[in-house]
């Protein structure tokens, strides 16, 4: 009975249900939550100062005293920050708990590497400068950016509040524009029913970061995860 522990940001109202959501069709395997403050993403330096390392290792240690299998780092941070800081934050979790650790947006990159996946459709609900940071982090690790859509908000509460079906608007315009799959980056988003439903119909991978971390942590430890097939493609690859 897999124990998955999930680092979350403090106003998150998305990633946990729909965790727990796609966990019903495995009822062996539970999540277990604990937060830290994330308020507001930017460049600015009191909000990239909220992913220092301290207070995430303060909850990771936290998820450690459940006897976790596995800490995830629920939050795309490192999509601006740089693929280092995750494999930092990996090392850092694994040192100070001796449980495994994964994050959400390696986990993208192990993704796409599995899918050939070099043109990226970038969907997020992030301001223009945070976009254009992850685009750029993104393309120095071999994918491209080749179509994106953001709305331009910074509130990470308010991203919970984009609608369905301006994501499935969103998704449909990347798709449209040419991209060989299509990365919803936002754990605070409600992409994953959207990005399984776009998914069948269009034929393009459609990775949703929720979904993705799920796909992480289960990797992590071995895992079995076709159990979840029904919320995309990355759960058989």
């Amino acid at each position: 009975m897999p124990r998955l522990g999930m680092l979350t940001p403090s106003s998150n109202t998305v990633l946990e249900p729909m965790t727990y959501t796609m966990l019903a069709s495995d009822p062996a395997t539970t999540a277990h939550f604990a937060r830290f403050k994330v308020t507001e993403i930017g460049l600015g330096q009191a909000a990239l100062g909220q992913f220092a390392y301290e207070p995430i290792l303060a909850a990771a240690e936290l998820l450690a005293h459940a006897k976790c299998d596995v800490i995830a780092w629920n939050g795309t941070s490192a999509s601006w920050l740089g693929f280092e800081r995750d494999e930092a934050l990996v090392e850092k979790i694994e040192s100070a708990t001796g449980i495994r650790a994964a994050t959400c947006v390696l986990g993208y990159r192990g993704l796409f590497k599995k899918l050939g996946a070099k043109r990226i459709g970038l969907v997020t609900p992030y301001t223009d400068d945070v976009q254009a940071k992850i685009a750029a982090n993104w393309a120095s690790a071999g994918f491209t950016c080749t179509s994106e859509q953001h709305c331009g908000q910074s509130d990470n509460f308010s991203f919970a509040e984009v609608t369905e079906a301006e994501i499935e608007r969103m998704i449909r315009t990347v798709i449209a524009n040419g991209c060989d799959a299509v990365a919803i980056v936002c754990t605070n988003m409600r992409g994953a029913r959207v990005a399984a439903k776009l998914e069948r119909e269009l034929g393009v991978p459609v990775l949703d970061s929720v979904a993705v971390t799920l796909w992480a942590a289960l990797s992590a430890i071995g895992a079995p995860s076709a159990q979840f097939k029904s919320w995309g493609r990355l759960f058989v690859l």
